[in-house]
């Protein structure tokens, strides 16, 4: 057995079923075992950024990682960004990068690359298999530690010559350390301020915003008044009925200042003190007030939701139902607008629908209006490194295994990954995209706005989509893809309602 079969039969043996790819020629010999071991799905990314992408997505539904199969160092890096992203997610993949055969990297061939090197900023685990008898034992490692809590970005670094060398020995799964349970003397600090503190806010991120975590968080809010905010920016939100109606930390500066200006104390579950995403001058990084004392219950490595439970068993909370959010919301109609489409949205997903948004500016106040939406879950753009939306939404779906996406896609970023479309159509992937074709980077242009300037004729041609725009229906159809235009909300409702009762992708190029 060479490494390249010894690689495959870890990986499957540790659970690790999807591979999403963009192979080269160093990766040839894990090519041919992927395609004679059986077991392994793998799917095809015309891109690494799409392919990293489509992983990140993947693990935040499903819960368990994939591996991507990326060429060399230069693949590695096309793909970093979305890493960076999946990072920030605390996503669990396993990255397997092809690289020169040991005996060849002294020549310095022209893919030869400190691919370690650009690994390690976005991953949390590291390592070369320089020998065939290594690669098993080095991959069931590398699985260990995405799957270690919260999950994290595992890259194996594959010379030519360990996947083509006899010797390999397939290595059987290692155990995965549980997130660490909480801590008393967190949880007895946190029920005190609740009790005795005024105007505290329960900030939630991770796992406490599943299901789970959002009951026993109401059953606090319930029993002491505290506040209740998620994160700016979250891997994966539980939303709709049955849910509680949670709204985000603000992304604009001002607003989450104001928004946060009246809170003593901040307790984190799982989640970070807010911070500006960018520096301005004159306004403070910290968004809170600088007298506001901040208290961990758990950490990002922590059991959010044995955390919370043990808060509600301090506090003696007892059980409180979610209210109930109202009636499903009606289509919009007229002119696109936020609200209006976030309402069409609400009114048309199917139940257990899960959204991939990067609406970026346009969809900022999306959550308002689908607070009574069916059940749902919602992924963010978590690293801010836009071209995200539309891989996450790819590897979402095939997590899914038939949950309909919803993919609200701000246009500007869609082309940073728009060959995502491709891998949807050849996949059959029940994913809804809907563009928001304002044919401008409309975030840029109110951040230009922010530090005192009207951009002039040079800067809008750094700004504007425009001279020629985007056809969006023509991008699509090119890749395989149906789709339509539509300029209003009516239209944008009965091309969706269509696209949730069929098989297969449906791109909405909504006008605003």
């Amino acid at each position: 057995m060479n490494g390249a079969h010894s690689l495959v039969h870890t990986l499957l043996k540790s659970g690790v079923d999807t591979c999403f790819s963009n192979p080269g020629t160093s990766e040839m010999h894990f090519v041919a075992a992927l395609d004679q071991v059986p077991g392994m799905r793998c799917v095809l990314g015309l891109q690494e950024n799409v392919v990293t992408g489509m992983a990140d997505g993947y693990f935040r539904i499903a819960e368990k990682p994939a591996c991507t199969l990326l060429h060399c160092g230069p693949g590695l890096a096309n793909g970093l960004a979305n890493l960076h992203n999946a990072r920030r997610a605390r996503s669990g993949i396993v990255n397997v990068v092809g690289d020169q055969a040991t005996y060849h990297r002294p020549f310095d061939a022209p893919l030869t690359a400190d691919t370690e090197g650009w690994a390690r900023p976005v991953s949390a685990w590291v390592r070369t298999s320089t020998r065939a008898e290594d690669v098993g034992r080095d991959a069931a490692i590398a699985v260990q530690a995405a799957r270690t809590a919260p999950g994290g970005i595992a890259t194996l670094v594959l010379p030519s010559d360990a996947s083509w060398d006899e010797g390999g020995l397939p290595a059987d799964p290692l155990p995965v350390p549980p997130a660490t349970a909480p801590d008393p003397h967190a949880v007895r600090t946190a029920a005190r301020v609740l009790r005795e503190g005024r105007n505290v806010l329960l900030l939630l991120g991770g796992p406490a915003l599943r299901e789970e975590g959002q009951r026993l968080a109401n059953r606090i809010l319930r029993a002491t008044g505290a506040k209740v905010l998620a994160e700016g920016s979250n891997a994966r939100v539980a939303r709709g009925r049955g849910r509680m109606p949670l709204e985000r930390v603000p992304y604009v500066a001002d607003v989450a200042i104001k928004a946060l200006a009246g809170f003593e104390h901040i307790i984190l579950v799982n989640a970070k003190a807010p911070v500006g995403f960018f520096a301005y001058p004159d306004k403070p990084s910290r968004h809170y007030s600088p007298d506001a004392e901040v208290h961990v219950l758990t950490r990002f490595e922590g059991d959010a939701v044995a955390a919370l439970q043990a808060l509600v068993d301090e506090l003696g909370a007892p059980d409180a139902a979610i209210p109930d959010p109202g009636p499903r919301p009606e289509p919009g109609r007229g002119a696109p607008t936020p609200e209006g489409l976030a309402r069409t949205v609400a009114a048309l997903m199917p139940e257990g629908a899960i959204v991939a948004d990067e609406s970026v500016s346009f969809g900022r106040g999306f959550y308002a209006e689908t607070h009574a939406a069916p059940a749902h879950d919602w992924l963010h753009l978590t690293g801010g490194a836009i071209g995200d939306g539309m891989p996450l939404a790819t590897g979402a779906a095939i997590a899914g295994q038939g949950r309909r996406v919803i993919n609200l896609q701000a246009d500007g970023s869609a082309m940073y990954t728009v060959q995502s479309l491709w891998t949807q159509a050849r996949e059959r992937l029940p994913v809804t995209t809907i563009i928001l074709s304002n044919r401008k980077y409309q975030i840029l242009i109110g951040e230009y706005a922010g530090v005192g300037a009207n951009p002039g004729p040079t800067a809008m041609n750094m700004l504007d989509l425009g001279n020629p725009d985007l056809d969006w229906v023509k991008i699509a159809n090119g890749m395989g893809v149906e789709a339509a235009r539509a300029t209003t909300l009516e239209a944008c409702a009965d091309l969706l309602a269509q696209s949730t009762s069929r098989n297969g992708p449906f791109l909405i190029e909504l006008v605003i």
